[in-house]
């Protein structure tokens, strides 16, 4: 049974001194600590100076709790409720997600792992370069965010936050970063990984016989290096229901940057079940995860001949080794409370 610290905590420490730069980078990204989400932190903690009852956080996800639970929703609800502009709208879901998760974990949760304090696994975890001319960016929901079986954490605890980039959805000032590095890189260089079975995605593959790419295979040169334009591949580290709206989103920037309606996604031959997928089961056709799908794409790249020289095969081990840990943390963990290991099936209508 879950003790009552693990069920309710406190909220003093958020109550106290704002998220600096430092907290707001160490939970995994390089960028200074945005606007919208502090505007919401200011505006929950004035409400906890105002209010008669305490702020508490519990559950997953570090949600807020009881009488002053009621009060702050009825606040947000008005505030979004006032927002004219769908976007605007969105943005402020998205920051008041964000910020809640901050302020209910603060203190709570390792800054790395993002696993509770007493199940932190940052020492068992190997960190390893990964190849210049990679980049992968994490394009994460908010309410991923924090997440204690989130995979996609992994890649940056592994790989650091210049090879493996954090993005939160709807936060502005993290997709106006993104963006402007995919500018930088050109549209070529740019690769989604969406299981979507509507579309037709190329394979890794496809990718190295065509565009910037053409004509590798002959090249007689032994290094191959993109520079500082490296090839860019994007996660979409959502729930199945949330990853929807997040390839919409994603579509719609991809429109306005560069005027074509379809994004440049790729498909990975070789990915197989992961994992995690004894933990929680996801549909039939994708029973893959964030990690899983990184991995994959460094297992089919080094299948790129040219491309064998530079270690992508380890680079993907340390992946699978990571998950592997994870996964062992989280078990651990179930077990000491008394929980089940295993999660029923859902989604029993997919075929």
């Amino acid at each position: 049974m879950a003790s009552s610290a693990d069920a309710e905590r406190g909220g003093e420490e958020g109550d106290g001194a704002a998220i600096s730069v430092v907290e707001w980078q160490g939970w995994g990204t390089s960028s200074p600590v945005t606007a919208t989400v502090m505007e919401v932190i200011e505006d929950i903690k004035a409400l906890a100076r105002d209010s008669d009852a305490p702020m508490t956080f519990g559950g997953l996800g570090g949600k807020l709790k009881g009488t002053f639970k009621d009060q702050e929703d009825k606040k947000h609800r008005s505030v979004y409720e006032s927002i004219c502009d769908s976007e605007n709208k969105m943005q402020f879901f998205s920051a008041r997600q964000i910020a809640c998760r901050l302020l209910g974990n603060r203190g709570h949760l390792c800054g790395k792992c993002w696993l509770a304090m007493e199940d932190c696994m940052c020492s068992r975890l190997v960190k390893c370069s990964l190849w210049c001319s990679i980049k992968f960016w994490l394009y994460m929901h908010p309410k991923d965010f924090l997440r204690q079986n989130n995979t996609g954490k992994l890649l940056w605890q592994i790989f650091g936050i210049q090879s493996a980039a954090l993005c939160l959805f709807g936060i502005r000032e993290h997709e106006d970063i993104m963006w402007s590095a995919f500018r930088d890189s050109g549209k070529g260089m740019v690769w989604f990984v969406y299981p979507n079975q509507n579309s037709s995605p190329m394979s890794v593959e496809d990718l190295f016989s065509s565009g910037p790419f053409t004509g590798l295979e002959s090249q007689k040169m032994v290094i191959f290096d993109f520079g500082e334009k490296p090839l860019n591949f994007v996660l979409i580290d959502g729930t199945w229901s949330n990853s929807s709206a997040m390839h919409r989103r994603l579509k719609e920037r991809w429109a306005l940057t560069w005027g074509e309606e379809h994004l440049p996604c790729i498909s990975l031959s070789t990915l197989g079940a992961s994992v995690m997928h004894k933990l929680r089961p996801q549909p039939s056709w994708d029973r893959a995860c964030t990690a899983a799908a990184a991995a994959g794409i460094l297992w089919e790249l080094h299948l790129v001949p040219r491309l064998s020289i530079y270690g992508l095969d380890k680079q993907a081990e340390a992946v699978e080794n990571a998950l592997d840990v994870l996964l062992d943390a989280l078990v651990q963990r179930r077990l000491r409370k008394g929980r089940s290991i295993t999660r029923k099936e859902r989604h029993n209508n997919c075929i």
